[in-house]
């Protein structure tokens, strides 16, 4: 039987760990060390964003991450051996995203509980590009 997205979620969950929205705002504050990426497209990005998040769409990530690609990106193919959160609205394109770079060497990275949606309804602040 062929596998759907929601197959693909789940056992992309099964392998990674999540943040909840307030130990992310909580690390946040104390601690400039994190790499915050929002895997959603640009529109998605620009009508509202963790503050210092920086976007990689999902579809670029791999090239993004690798840093033998001409698409790398360096905050991203430095942060191996950093705490990297990742988010999209609700969690599941960036569990992928999570599961992704976890097999790609990155150490301790962590899906964002619930996306932007539960940090948003949680009202942790999101800044937008005017």
């Amino acid at each position: 039987m062929p596998m759907t997205i929601g197959d693909f979620v789940a056992r992309a969950r099964s392998r990674i760990h999540e943040i909840p929205a307030e130990e992310l705002d909580n690390l946040l504050e104390d601690n400039e060390a994190i790499l915050v990426i929002d895997v959603r497209e640009p529109a998605e990005f620009a009508s509202g964003h963790i503050p210092g998040a920086i976007l990689i769409p999902r579809g670029t990530l791999e090239g993004a991450a690798d840093p033998t690609s001409p698409h790398r990106v360096e905050p991203l193919c430095s942060a191996q051996e950093r705490l990297v959160v990742v988010y999209c609205e609700s969690g599941a394109r960036s569990a992928l995203a999570t599961d992704t770079l976890q097999q790609m060497g990155f150490g301790d990275v962590r899906n964002l509980a619930g996306g932007c949606v539960l940090w948003e309804a949680e009202g942790l602040p999101l800044v937008t590009d005017d």
